[in-house]
């Protein structure tokens, strides 16, 4: 099983677990925030779900149907995240409403907030997994997964602060307070979320950092050639997708125009995992005097 659909699966476990640990800490106390809490937990679970499907999905060799590859299948599971996280967020806005216009006591508040506190210590843990992972595996899911958590964290650490002054001062308005306060934080990831995604989904360019850094390759792996312009690439999950134009003399033999191009694609390679050159050679009048120097 790859490392990424593993991943995905513990998130699954995790989420479940931590959801139980909420439901729990809600059953007991009846605090508002604490049941915005475990709502935010019940879409985390929902989104792990969705990610571990994209995961595989995308994972998946490339065939007929999608000679590119399956790779933006987790932009998908991005995207459903970001408007789980969105729903999330209205329903936890609603309880908010409810408990303003009538306050509830809380039972056994310290209990709860050991619970809170308990789940907050996984779910921070996880996050630092997911987002390191996802960086590393570039996997848009498992990062978007891990952002959204560690936003969990702050949240439970906002609801925990909401709690105390609620039992310590008697204003029961509190609990509702910061109940509506974690919608607004969750509405705020699940823009983060939703905007990431989309980018993928439209082709977007990749970081100019990358892209110089595949000019000065470019540069330096293709003597014989006269110049390269057109540079464009973008990603798509795990694979980034680069394309060019290549000039060389006209009088240059075929397969020693295919030697550069070989030279120029293994160094892309060696560089970005995941790489996908493809290189259209031109003859020398179609220069255009502004693109990539070849050294």
């Amino acid at each position: 099983m790859p490392r990424a659909v593993k991943i995905a699966l513990g998130s699954i476990a995790v989420g479940v677990a931590v959801l139980a640990i909420k439901l729990l800490a809600w059953w007991l106390t009846g605090s508002v925030a604490l049941l915005s809490d475990a709502l935010e937990s019940i879409v985390n679970v929902a989104t792990a779900i969705a990610a571990f499907v994209a995961v595989r999905i995308a994972v998946q060799p490339a065939d007929a149907d999608h000679p590119f590859g399956h790779h933006k299948a987790e932009y998908f599971s991005a995207v459903m995240e970001g408007v789980m996280i969105v729903v999330a967020a209205i329903l936890i806005l609603n309880e908010a409403w409810g408990a303003w216009n009538a306050p509830r006591d809380i039972d056994a508040p310290f209990t709860g907030l050991v619970l809170i506190g308990l789940a907050s210590v996984i779910n921070g843990i996880w996050a630092v997994v997911l987002m390191r992972e996802g960086r590393s595996l570039r996997s848009p899911a498992l990062e978007a997964d891990g952002r959204h958590l560690m936003t969990d964290v702050v949240s439970s650490a906002g609801v925990a602060i909401g709690v105390v002054a609620a039992v310590l001062t008697g204003a029961l308005w509190l609990d509702a307070l910061l109940a509506a306060l974690v919608a607004v934080n969750i509405l705020w990831s699940g823009w983060q979320v939703l905007r990431g995604s989309v980018g993928g989904l439209m082709d977007e360019s990749v970081p100019e950092d990358d892209l110089e850094a595949m000019r000065e390759l470019i540069s330096a792996n293709a003597d014989g050639a006269v110049e390269a312009h057109d540079l464009r690439a973008r990603h798509a999950g795990q694979a980034t997708f680069v394309e060019f134009h290549l000039v060389v003399p006209g009088e240059m033999s075929v397969d020693t125009a295919h030697d550069i191009c070989d030279r120029i694609e293994a160094a892309m390679m060696a560089a970005f995992d995941g790489c996908r050159v493809t290189i259209h050679v031109e003859p020398e009048h179609k220069a255009k005097h502004s693109g990539i120097v070849v050294l």
